[in-house]
């Protein structure tokens, strides 16, 4: 099997990407010394910390960053085989914070229904927002998010691939064409 890859964004481009998703962030936030974000494991992570740090340069303000593992909150566990789950890292009590929810690719929306289930043991959010750097459609459940740094239609078959120094040794995003 060959694939066809094609560069969405480019590290530079992926940098611009992050500031104005930041700046986006700032305007909507009601206070933002209540606002926390919650990345989903795996690349949703870095990239909250990723958006984390271009806040704290626009405003001068820390914004606290948790890390979430939804395996055991996955609709689809029987058909993803063994996976070994990571270690959730919520460093505060989510209750009145504006939360905002983070990760990489939103493709069906089921990730995300599963993290929704996942924070209410940690609290109750005084608003939850969702971030995402790829959206490529084809939800199966009603979710949409607030930010979204880029809109990429694909066909069900394609893969989007992000790509963060933190994890891969280089940022970028890819599509990737089985043929």
């Amino acid at each position: 099997m060959n694939a066809n890859v094609i560069e969405i964004l480019s590290a530079e481009e992926l940098r611009r990407t992050v500031t104005r998703l930041a700046s986006q962030i700032v305007e909507r936030s009601n206070d933002l010394s209540e606002l926390v974000l919650i990345g989903i494991y795996t690349r949703g992570v870095p990239f909250a910390h990723l958006l984390a740090s271009q806040i704290e340069l626009l405003e001068q303000i820390q914004v606290p960053v948790g890390a979430l593992d939804i395996t055991f909150y996955r609709d689809d566990l029987d058909k993803m085989g063994m996976r070994t789950p990571a270690k959730t890292e919520m460093p505060f009590d989510l209750t009145g914070k504006e939360m905002m929810l983070v990760d990489d690719v939103i493709f069906k929306g089921r990730t995300i229904r599963a993290a929704l289930d996942a924070i209410a043991d940690y609290g109750r959010p005084s608003l939850i927002r969702l971030a995402v750097l790829v959206d490529r459609g084809h939800r199966e459940v009603p979710i949409h998010p607030d930010f979204i740094g880029k809109t990429l239609p694909t066909a069900k078959e394609e893969q989007v691939k992000v790509y963060f120094n933190e994890v891969d040794d280089r940022d970028g995003v890819e599509l990737i064409k089985v043929i």
